[in-house]
């Protein structure tokens, strides 16, 4: 870690992977940095030179697996003896690292694991920061073109997967590469899970404005210390001040405190929430009503929910239920609910979860959407957290 620390201080991004390479070497392994597209679909190779190592799948593949799983595996009878380890920034998933070994014995070494673990959870917090002041990671994981609306979007995002010892949160928006009024946000402290899924209307470059101008005013309101009705009337000024009647916004905003468990929000036109607890969806949130932001209001009550260890909130947008397949045939709330479940049941990681929901909603619609979907969970926990250590 000390030679990669030094390598990169002054390194472009670009430089990264080489950077890695030399580091590995006190490891006595050659490496590949592999980084998961926006669309988590498949893992793209970081490139060392002219010569690029294949891109791999992330539904059918070893190294896929690592990614989903969060599990180290190892190809012990290959021509190559080597060790998947996925790739993370804090909780966030970034990719996974091959790292092709001399000794096969190593493979089986829980020391040499271990130490293959946090040189990789420290190249996770490396990526990130050097994704911050150039281009080479983002080219990477780019694979497709971006609209100019999604590239707005993309650019206001917080980090996709969070949590501390209390709560873990994880969303994704569909299309990655197009999409339009779509966004959510989030702020976690030691007593407070802080959050808003916001859908502007239409989706065009107009929707995008309208949904960073939504998530803008969010951010002042929250960060100024404000409640969540302030929030809320920050957002819906900013919309209708702006905009003058010509968008609008659906959205929910709420908070958790995570030391009682008392959940607070408010839903402005927007799909009502769901509650799993026990892996079972036992309740639709669909208090705390007002209207679309950007439409005046007379009085607003906040909704409140008692929530228990281990429960899920899941939040989407009514692209994901309105998804409609070739049949035009809705997606609906019956099948995302089973889903959920399902995904629950086998115990995979909020995560993983997220990015399944999506790829259903892709596939459900053979790859085009007619509107944007997007997931956030919300799991306040103290045991969830263990699923996305990477397994040694």
């Amino acid at each position: 870690m000390t030679t990669l620390l030094r390598e990169t201080h002054l390194a472009p991004p670009d430089l990264l992977p080489s950077a890695v390479q030399d580091a590995a070497r006190y490891l006595g392994a050659q490496t590949t940095v592999y980084l998961a597209d926006y669309s988590q679909s498949v893992l793209v190779p970081m490139p060392v030179g002219p010569e690029t190592a294949p891109v791999l799948p992330i539904d059918s593949t070893l190294a896929g697996r690592a990614y989903r799983m969060l599990t180290v595996q190892s190809a012990e009878a290959a021509e190559e003896p080597h060790l998947w380890m996925p790739i993370i920034d804090g909780v966030e998933r970034l990719g996974v690292l091959k790292l092709v070994v001399r000794d096969p014995a190593d493979l089986t070494d829980p020391a040499f694991q271990k130490r293959c673990w946090w040189f990789t959870h420290y190249l996770g917090h490396m990526i990130s920061i050097v994704d911050a002041f150039g281009d080479a990671v983002d080219k990477v994981r780019r694979q497709r073109p971006r609209s100019v609306s999604a590239e707005l979007i993309w650019q206001l995002l917080p980090p996709l997967t969070a949590g501390t010892d209390k709560v873990l949160v994880s969303g994704k928006l569909e299309p990655s590469s197009t999409v339009g009024g779509d966004v959510f946000d989030y702020a976690l402290s030691d007593d407070t899970a802080r959050f808003a899924i916001l859908d502007a209307t239409g989706h065009d470059l107009r929707s995008g404005l309208a949904a960073a101008t939504a998530l803008a005013a969010y951010r002042n309101s929250r960060r100024q210390g404000r409640g969540l009705f302030d929030q809320t009337e920050a957002i819906h000024r900013a919309v209708r001040d702006e905009f003058a009647g010509r968008m609008y916004a659906s959205g929910i905003v709420g908070q958790l405190d995570l030391r009682s468990g008392l959940l607070q929000y408010l839903s402005a036109g927007h799909p009502p929430p769901l509650l799993l607890r026990g892996g079972k969806v036992v309740k639709t949130l669909s208090g705390g009503h007002r209207p679309l932001l950007g439409l005046d209001t007379g009085s607003v009550e906040i909704a409140e929910e008692s929530l228990e260890p281990g429960d899920v909130i899941a939040l989407y947008t009514d692209g994901v239920t309105e998804a409609r397949d070739p049949e035009q045939q809705f997606f609906g709330i019956d099948r995302l609910v089973d889903f959920l479940e399902r995904e629950a049941a086998q115990g995979t990681p909020l995560p993983e979860t997220v990015r399944r929901v999506c790829r259903r909603i892709m596939e459900y619609q053979n790859g085009v959407l007619q509107d944007d979907a997007t997931v956030l969970l919300l799991h306040w926990t103290t045991t969830g957290q263990e699923l996305l250590d990477p397994t040694i």
